[in-house]
C-alpha cells in the first residue's frame, strides 16, 4: 500500500513540474526577443500588448504591423534621447496619463479599467505616452532655435491657400455589420472576407446581404463626400486606398465598418477642415423595433433644426437629448461615420445604444469652419512652425533606422 502511494506521489509531483515546465516555456516564449533594434530588445509580448492597445484606440488597418513598426521606432527614439539623457519624471508621467485619458472623456482609473477588460496592462500605456511626451519635448529642444518663421513664410502660406480653392472627395461603397456581443465573432469573421473582396459587384453584393444600413438597398453606394467630413482617423486610410481595394475591418461600438473606394476627386470648395462639429443626439426606446422607428418618424416631422429638438424632449430626463459642439477627433467614431453622410438638419436613425435598446436619432447641426473674414497669422505661424518641427523629426527618425540593424 505505501509502496503505490508513493509511486502516485512521484507521478503527482512529475505532471506538476511538467505542467510548470510548459508554463515557464510559455512565459519564456512570451519574454523571449522577437525584434532587435541594434542593442536593444523587443519581446512578443511587448508586440502583443501594443496591438491590444492600439486595437482599444480603435487604429484602422493591421494593427500587428502597426504594433511592430511603433515599438521599432519608439526604440530608435530611446536610443536616440539617452545620448542626451532626456528623462521624464514619475510625477509628470502621472500627469501625462491623466491628459491622456481626459482626452477621451475619462479618468485614468475609468480608461485603466477599460484597459484591463482588453487585457492590456497599465504599463503599456505608460511606455505609450512617455516615449511620445519625451519624443516631442526633445524635438523641440534639439530644433527649436532652427525653425524660424517669417513674415514672408505667412503670407505665401496664405496665398497658397487662396490658390487651391478645392478639396478632395471620395466616392465609396459601405458595409456595416451590426456587431452585439453574441454576434461579433461571426461578424469579425464576416468582415475578414469581405475585406479580402476587390470587384463592385462582388462587395455591392455583400452589402445587400449583411450590411445593417438602409444604404443596403442600394448595394452601399454612397454619394460623392469631402474626405473631409469623415473622423480624422479615417480620411489618411480612404485616400491611400486604390480604385476597387477596401479597408481592414474598422471596429465600432457594436458594429464593424467596411468601405470600397470607387473614384477620387478635386471639387471646388473649402479646403479648411472643419474646427468643430455641433450635433444633436436624441434618445428613444425600444431601438431599432416598429415602435422605436415609429417615434423616430414622429420626430422627423416635428423637427427641422437641431433647436426644434429641445422641443420634443421638454419635460424629459435630461439625459434623453446631448447636444454637443466638439473638435472632429472627439466624436466617436460610428457617430462620426453617420454624420459624414449628412449635411446640416439631415438626420440619421441607424445607430442604437444600450445592446440595441436605445435608438439614437442623430441630427448635423453644423460643420464650424471658423472665422473665415479673420485671418489669424499667429495660428498660421504656429502651424507652419508645428509642421517643419515634424519634417525635421521624421527625416532624423529615417536617418535612424537607415544606421540600425533590425532583426528580423
Amino acid at each position: 500500500m505505501t509502496r503505490f502511494l508513493k509511486i502516485g506521489q512521484i507521478l503527482t509531483v512529475a505532471v506538476v513540474l511538467v505542467a510548470a515546465a510548459g508554463t515557464q516555456g510559455i512565459a519564456q516564449g512570451q519574454l523571449a526577443p522577437a525584434i532587435t533594434v541594434d542593442d536593444r530588445v523587443i519581446t512578443q509580448y511587448e508586440l502583443n500588448q501594443r496591438a491590444r492597445l492600439l486595437q482599444v484606440f480603435r487604429t484602422p488597418g493591421d494593427v500587428t504591423e502597426a504594433a511592430r513598426e511603433a515599438l521599432i521606432e519608439d526604440r530608435l527614439k530611446e536610443k536616440e534621447m539617452a545620448r542626451f539623457g532626456v528623462q521624464i519624471s514619475d510625477a509628470e508621467l502621472q500627469q501625462e496619463l491623466e491628459a491622456f485619458a481626459g482626452r477621451a472623456n475619462m479618468s485614468l482609473p475609468e480608461f485603466t479599467r477599460v484597459l484591463s477588460q482588453n487585457a492590456v496592462d497599465i504599463s503599456t500605456l505608460e511606455d505609450f505616452v512617455r516615449v511620445g511626451v519625451l519624443w516631442r519635448n526633445f524635438v523641440r529642444g534639439r530644433f527649436g532655435r532652427q525653425v524660424q518663421i517669417t513674415d514672408t513664410d505667412v503670407e505665401r502660406a496664405l496665398a497658397s491657400r487662396g490658390a487651391s480653392p478645392t478639396q478632395l472627395e471620395v466616392l465609396l461603397t459601405e458595409i456595416i455589420i451590426a456587431a452585439p456581443p453574441d454576434r461579433a465573432a461571426r461578424a469579425r469573421q464576416a468582415a475578414d472576407q469581405i475585406s479580402r473582396l476587390r470587384t463592385f459587384a462582388e462587395f455591392e453584393s455583400a452589402a445587400r446581404q449583411v450590411s445593417a444600413l438602409p444604404s443596403r438597398e442600394n448595394g452601399g453606394r454612397l454619394d460623392w463626400l469631402p474626405i473631409q467630413n469623415y473622423p480624422p482617423q479615417l480620411r489618411q486610410l480612404l485616400l491611400d486606398l486604390g480604385t476597387g481595394e477596401v479597408t481592414e475591418p474598422i471596429e465600432i461600438p457594436n458594429g464593424i465598418a467596411l468601405f470600397q473606394k470607387r473614384g477620387q476627386r478635386e471639387a471646388r470648395g473649402p479646403v479648411q477642415a472643419p474646427v468643430s462639429i455641433d450635433y444633436a443626439a436624441y434618445y428613444i426606446p425600444g431601438g431599432q423595433s416598429d415602435d422605436g422607428r415609429r417615434l423616430a418618424a414622429q420626430v422627423s416631422d416635428q423637427v427641422d433644426t437641431c433647436d426644434d429638438l429641445y422641443g420634443v424632449a421638454r419635460n424629459q430626463p435630461q439625459e434623453a437629448l446631448d447636444r454637443l459642439t466638439v473638435a472632429p477627433s472627439e466624436v466617436s467614431q460610428d457617430i462620426a461615420l453617420e454624420l459624414a453622410r449628412l449635411d446640416p438638419g439631415e438626420i440619421s436613425t441607424n445607430l442604437t445604444r444600450n445592446n440595441g435598446e436605445t435608438l439614437v436619432f442623430l441630427m448635423l447641426c453644423a460643420r464650424n469652419y471658423g472665422d473665415t473674414g479673420t485671418i489669424d497669422r499667429d495660428a498660421i505661424r504656429r502651424q507652419l512652425r508645428s509642421q517643419r518641427l515634424a519634417a525635421l523629426a521624421e527625416a532624423l527618425l529615417e536617418d535612424l533606422r537607415a544606421s540600425a540593424v533590425i532583426r528580423p
